[in-house]
């Protein structure tokens, strides 16, 4: 067996909606898929998928109570994108009203290369990695 990548993670989150806006406008994912029935919303993410389950929901419901600031269910999680200029980025995410920290270099499944980090509108970080060197 090998591991080839991310194939997806499942985030429980209060304002799903809220969520899936910000997902898909300020890190450019896409809908693909939403389960009414479970409250469950499939996000794309290159090769990937972002789930979102609202705590509300069915699904969501078997899970325990809503996610907290305190209690997160999840450190960071993070996406490997294509390129990694910095400008057009720091552009791009503070048009979306996100200002990014330092760039840092840090170790991931392709090698070190550069990322930073951010956080979603319920306090998940999500670290946005370029190439590796």
């Amino acid at each position: 067996m090998q591991i080839v990548g991310l194939d997806h993670i499942v985030i429980r989150c209060v304002d799903a909606k809220r969520m899936v806006d910000f997902y898909c406008g300020a890190l450019s994912c896409r809908l693909e898929k939403y389960r009414e029935d479970l409250g469950l919303y499939h996000l794309r993410a290159g090769p990937s998928l972002i789930d979102f389950v609202s705590s509300s929901g069915k699904l969501g419901r078997e899970g325990g109570g809503p996610p907290e600031r305190n209690g997160r269910n999840m450190d960071h999680f993070c996406l490997r994108i294509d390129s990694f200029d910095e400008p057009t980025l720091r552009i791009h995410f503070k048009a979306h009203g996100i200002e990014l920290g330092e760039v840092q270099n840090n170790y991931g499944a392709e090698g070190d290369g550069p990322s930073f980090y951010l956080t979603d509108p319920e306090g998940n970080t999500v670290e946005l990695k370029g190439p590796a060197f």
